[in-house]
């Protein structure tokens, strides 16, 4: 896996009218976690579309099926920092997986029987970011945490065990030039709908967006995919990164601290029509920065540094 590790920090999107089209990202060309949002079902979980949809999504060879679970197979595993490991998960080479940007999966795993005897499962959404033109796998980027259920879960899986999928569930409809600048705000894992999204924007030589990303983290080792966005921020002009961290250590170059309202005007496009701020994080930083979205999950008030910085409801969105 190390020599899969040191492929994928150095590959970089291929434009899509590149003459490589059929060249694929290597294993550890990555996913994760949608931010900030997990659940607990039990006994069965909510329906997304209708069979009908269900019936055209199967036909157009895509994997995924929108009111289906559908099993995946466990392919190889990476380790990417002391808590946080990469799988990738195998299926029809003939399909996509069926996502847009950007879009996200439910799993679920299995958490044995309530009091009445009935199946019980935990639930969680990520947020695939390996390309979604790719045939016959996908990638997840996944924080294992000491009494995280579904983390737990996926840490215990070894080559050739499944894991149930459900999707694609679309969060921000992405589409190219739809806005002159997008910032990003990641805290942790909250980088992979980032990711997702910068990669589209690279990828495309006709998207001239401008890209500003602030990534918070606890220390220097904590940063994720660190190798990986230097690279795309050295080979595209129109992506800029700033890196700040909790705990510093003494040859850290980069911030100090908490994202301040300072740091988010310097660090940030201004205010305006033409500018979107994409906050994905732990919710004690979704807080801070943006509010946190409201009790039914819709985006609710922008709150916060970016309230205090002037963006209004329009130019935010949470992920």
């Amino acid at each position: 896996m190390a020599a899969l590790l040191r492929r994928f920090a150095s590959a970089t999107p291929i434009p899509s009218n590149s003459s490589h089209t059929n060249l694929r990202l290597p294993f550890t060309a990555i996913a994760a976690i949608s931010g900030g949002v997990s659940f607990l079902f039990y006994h069965s979980s909510p329906n997304f579309a209708h069979s009908q949809e269900a019936e055209q999504v199967e036909s157009k060879n895509i994997a995924l099926v929108p009111d289906k679970w559908v099993e995946f197979k466990l392919q190889d595993t990476a380790r990417v920092s002391h808590n946080t490991q990469l799988f990738r998960f195998s299926f029809d080479p003939t399909q996509k997986l069926g996502l847009d940007i950007a879009s996200c999966i439910l799993t679920r795993a299995p958490l044995g029987q309530d009091a009445e005897g009935k199946p019980k499962f935990v639930i969680r959404p990520y947020t695939p970011i390996s390309d979604p033109e790719s045939n016959g796998y996908f990638d997840l980027l996944i924080k294992v945490y000491p009494e995280g259920k579904m983390s737990q879960h996926f840490a215990s899986l070894k080559p050739g065990d499944v894991v149930e999928v459900k999707g694609p569930i679309e969060k921000l409809r992405y589409t190219p030039n739809m806005k002159k600048h997008i910032g990003m705000i990641a805290g942790g894992t909250g980088i992979t709908p980032m990711l997702q999204v910068i990669e589209a924007i690279l990828r495309n030589p006709d998207d001239k967006t401008q890209i500003s990303l602030l990534y918070a983290n606890v220390s220097p080792d904590d940063i994720l995919l660190k190798q990986k966005l230097d690279i795309l921020a050295t080979s595209h002009p129109n992506l800029k990164i700033f890196y700040t961290v909790d705990n510093p250590t003494k040859n850290w170059r980069g911030g100090a601290g908490y994202i301040s309202k300072d740091v988010v005007v310097k660090g940030l496009p201004s205010p305006s029509d033409d500018t979107l701020i994409l906050v994905c994080g732990p919710p004690g930083m979704m807080k801070a920065i943006s509010g946190e979205k409201a009790k039914d999950w819709t985006q609710g008030e922008v709150s916060g540094i970016l309230k205090e910085a002037g963006y209004t409801e329009q130019m935010v969105y949470k992920f």
